[in-house]
């Protein structure tokens, strides 16, 4: 039985890392429209109406960003797009990982080393995703054939 609770919790953990780095590229789009939901709840306009502003403002921000970095043609404008994506989401995946490791680690030492090292992997992870969200074709850099 121990055995199993213990490949059970891997699992689980294997699971959880695998939907964080998954989702990450969604951290900025889902804290957008959380706040125009919680905004719009707060100024009266009811739970349903807020829900839809919330899920309008979040897909609006990915909407967004996609568009950007398919139409700018500046290397740097494209990396500050998908910086502005994968600054919530480091942030995500420090607390994620700082969750994880408080209950392995008894040194918090060493729980903010392995937490900057997860804040850093989700953070990559999410530029890489949100920068292949938006292909070379669609922003008409892609290797033209005759």
């Amino acid at each position: 039985m121990i055995v199993l609770g213990i490949l059970g919790s891997f699992a689980v953990i294997g699971l959880l890392c695998w939907l964080l780095f998954t989702l990450a590229v969604f951290a900025l789009p889902f804290f957008v429209g959380l706040n125009a939901g919680m905004w719009a709840n707060q100024s009266g306009t009811g739970i349903f109406a807020a829900f839809l502003i919330g899920a309008f403002a979040a897909g609006a921000t990915l909407g967004v960003g996609q568009i950007l970095l398919a139409v700018l043609r500046s290397s740097w404008l494209r990396l500050l797009v998908a910086l502005a994506f994968a600054a919530p989401a480091a942030l995500a995946g420090f607390y994620a990982t700082r969750g994880i490791v408080t209950h392995t680690m008894p040194t918090e030492t060493w729980q903010l080393v392995v937490s900057i090292i997860g804040a850093v992997a989700v953070g990559i992870t999410a530029v890489v995703r949100m920068t292949a969200l938006a292909t070379p074709e669609a922003s008409g850099q892609g290797i033209a054939t005759a």
